[in-house]
C-alpha cells in the first residue's frame, strides 16, 4: 500500500500496488526501482544523456504509469509532484515520447505521423473557420499571429456545452494566452481560475505551465504545434480536460492523436461538432 509520495521518493522509486502477489511481480518491481534510481542519478549530472534517459523511461514505463495514474496524488498537486519525480518531463521531446508510449508504443514514427495529421488539420481548419465566420481570411499575419487566430477560433468551431469561468473570459483562454507587455507569467498564473495546462506567449518565447508551475519553454516559431505539446502533458501527467474545452480536446484526441475516447466522453457536443467537421473535409 502506498502511504505518501514522500515515502515513495525516499525509497528511490514510485510505488505501485501489488495486483498479483507473485514472485514475478516483486522481481519486476525491484528491476523497475533500479531503473528509476538510475534515472535519478542521470539527472544529477550537468548534461543528462538523452538516449540513456529515453531507454530508462522505456524500461520503467509500467511502474511509472501505475504511479502517475493512481489516486496517490491529488490532481491539483500532480504536476509539481510528478515533475519532482521525473524532471525529464520538463523537456518536450521526452513528454512527446511518453505520449507515444501511452498511445502507440510500438510505432516509432508515431510523433512524426501525429504532426503530419496536425499540419493537415491546421491547414483545413482555417478554411473551416472562415466558412463558419469565426475567422477572417489570413492575409499578412506572421506565424505567431496566425497560430493565435487559429487557437482563438478552435473552441468556437468545436464548442462545449459548458461555459468557461467568468474570470477566464473566452474559452481559448483555457489553453492559450498572449501575455501583455505589462503582464508577467507568474502573476498571470496566480490569478488564473483554471489549473489545467496552458500555453503562454510572450515577446521572447512560449511557455507551457500547469497550475502555477512553469514547465517548459519553446521557440515562438513553433507555436502552431503548441496544442500538441499541451495534449502530451495532459497524457503524461494524467490530467482531466476542463469542461469548457472538452469537446475541442476530445476531437484532437480522436482525430490527431488517434486515441479512442470513453463512451461517457462521446457527448452530444462532441458528436455534433465532429460530424460537421467531417462533412466539411469529405
Amino acid at each position: 500500500m502506498c502511504h505518501s509520495l514522500k515515502k515513495q521518493l525516499s525509497e528511490s522509486a514510485p510505488c505501485w500496488s501489488n495486483q498479483t502477489g507473485s514472485a514475478d511481480f516483486f522481481d519486476s518491481q525491484k528491476t523497475q526501482a533500479r531503473h528509476y534510481k538510475s534515472l535519478q542519478e542521470i539527472y544529477k549530472t550537468k548534461k543528462p544523456n538523452k538516449a540513456a534517459v529515453t531507454q530508462l523511461l522505456n524500461l520503467e514505463f509500467e511502474s511509472r504509469r501505475q504511479f502517475i495514474n493512481s489516486d496517490v496524488i491529488k490532481e491539483q498537486d500532480r504536476a509539481v509532484k510528478i515533475l519532482e519525480a521525473y524532471p525529464c518531463f520538463r523537456e518536450l521531446d521526452h513528454v512527446l515520447d511518453e505520449l507515444r508510449r501511452i498511445i502507440q508504443p510500438s510505432n516509432l514514427k508515431y510523433i512524426s505521423e501525429m504532426k503530419d495529421r496536425w499540419d493537415i488539420f491546421y491547414s483545413k481548419v482555417q478554411f473551416y473557420g472562415v466558412m463558419k465566420k469565426v475567422m477572417k481570411p489570413p492575409k499578412t499575419l506572421d506565424g505567431v499571429e496566425h497560430a493565435a487566430a487559429v487557437f482563438r477560433a478552435l473552441p468556437m468551431l468545436f464548442p462545449s456545452s459548458t461555459v468557461p469561468p467568468k474570470k477566464l473570459g473566452i474559452c481559448s483562454e483555457a489553453f492559450f494566452h498572449v501575455l501583455k507587455t505589462s503582464e508577467d507569467p507568474e502573476g498571470y498564473l496566480r490569478q488564473r481560475p483554471l489549473a489545467c495546462p496552458v500555453l503562454l506567449v510572450s515577446e521572447g518565447n512560449c511557455m507551457i505551465a500547469v497550475g502555477t508551475t512553469p514547465v517548459s519553454t519553446f521557440d515562438r516559431k513553433d507555436l502552431n504545434e503548441g496544442l500538441l505539446y499541451l495534449m502530451a502533458y495532459y497524457y503524461a501527467l494524467h490530467l482531466t480536460y476542463p469542461k469548457c474545452i472538452s469537446t475541442l480536446l476530445s476531437v484532437l484526441q480522436t482525430e490527431i492523436l488517434k486515441d479512442s475516447i470513453h463512451d461517457r466522453d462521446s457527448t452530444p457536443s462532441y458528436r455534433k461538432t465532429l460530424g460537421e467537421w467531417k462533412s466539411f473535409i469529405e
